[in-house]
């Protein structure tokens, strides 16, 4: 507590001495880590928010990534000075391993109009480590992210996600395919076969070609872990005009 208070003065005195001309929004610390935490556990952190401008920051709206929430600010307008909390909720059931998320705040900063506040964890897996130790366990799809939002994007861009699979059992994993939901979606496995704890990046690449406006595309992991055959990946994007 005594160092985010020291770092609110230091930003403060930046207001008093600067130059400052608007509305800035400004977190002292805009990232944040929950460390090691066990699967299935909901954790929470509050982020402030403070105008260090020298006129109003209206606060327009608050976006959370995959995985988490975020709710929406005490105050939404802030003199200069004036400060705010996001509090931000991430819930780590179904996933595994290092995580990193983020929150975005839309305001009337014309310089960080969307500002990103992140923050991280790594997700024990006991269910995982129980499976394996089972003479009876089986392959084990893990994957590290479910959904991705690429924001804004111009149209004819292509824009890719890496995104990382692990056999958590104690047999061998089989990927039998990978399926998209449709042609503007191209995937890239680096292997297809993985041994109790190996590992595979799956490349994911989305062809904003010919299309506009707010997008939804799914990827489809098929194997043979018996508890979950077919993981869903989804891929979200806005597309902007591409001619500036």
């Amino acid at each position: 507590m005594k160092t985010a208070s020291i770092l609110f003065v230091l930003f403060l005195a930046q207001v008093t001495f600067g130059q400052a001309t608007g509305p800035q929004i400004a977190c002292p610390e805009n990232m944040f880590s929950f460390g090691d935490i066990e699967e299935g556990e909901v954790v929470s952190h509050e982020f402030k928010i403070f105008n260090s401008g020298d006129e109003d920051l209206v606060i327009n709206k608050v976006r959370a990534s995959c995985g988490c929430t975020a709710a929406a600010p005490e105050k939404d307008v802030l003199k200069s000075g004036e400060s705010t909390i996001i509090k931000v909720t991430f819930n780590s059931a179904r996933r595994s391993g290092r995580q990193k998320k983020y929150v975005y705040v839309f305001s009337n900063d014309k310089v960080n109009p969307q500002y990103r506040l992140s923050f991280t964890a790594n997700i024990i897996d006991d269910n995982a480590n129980q499976v394996s130790s089972n003479n009876n366990a089986s392959a084990r799809l893990v994957v590290d992210q479910r959904k991705h939002d690429f924001g804004n994007v111009a149209e004819g861009k292509k824009v890719d996600l890496h995104v990382k699979l692990k056999n958590s059992g104690s047999k061998p994993l089989n990927i039998e395919k990978v399926k998209s939901s449709c042609g503007c979606t191209a995937t890239i496995l680096s292997k297809n076969e993985l041994n109790p704890g190996e590992s595979a990046n799956l490349k994911i690449e989305l062809d904003t070609s010919g299309r506009k406006g707010r997008l939804s595309r799914t990827v489809t992991i098929h194997s043979n872990d018996p508890i979950e055959p077919q993981q869903v990946i989804t891929l979200l994007v806005n597309i902007e005009n591409g001619k500036t």
